[in-house]
């Protein structure tokens, strides 16, 4: 009876691993929105995901999907600052919301 043959040990140090495992991502680091976006996800520093989730969140809450099309959102006031137009599509929107992020 063969055994399958042992895969050889990583030739990475240990502490090189967990150092690379730890280092948070672009998208972890916490980010300070504007004011027009501090109006929808608060004035605390959050990271980008964090801020794409909040702004989700209002969206749903007050119904801004086109319910025929609900790629495209129909901003209210506050959205509207954010954006800088009164419709935008999910695509678009990160490239509104990076603006507002510092």
């Amino acid at each position: 009876m063969t055994t399958a043959p042992k895969k050889p040990a990583s030739k990475e140090p240990a502490a090189k691993k967990k150092a690379a495992a730890k280092a948070p991502s672009a998208f972890a680091k916490p980010l300070e929105p504007s004011k027009e976006l501090a109006a929808i996800v608060g004035n605390d520093p959050l990271p980008r995901t964090e801020v794409v989730s909040k702004v989700w969140d209002y969206i749903r809450k007050h119904k801004l999907q086109n319910p025929e099309n609900k790629r495209e959102i129909i901003a209210d006031p506050k959205l509207a600052a954010v954006f800088g137009q009164p419709k935008a599509t999910m695509f678009e929107m990160n490239k509104f919301l990076a603006r507002h992020l510092k």
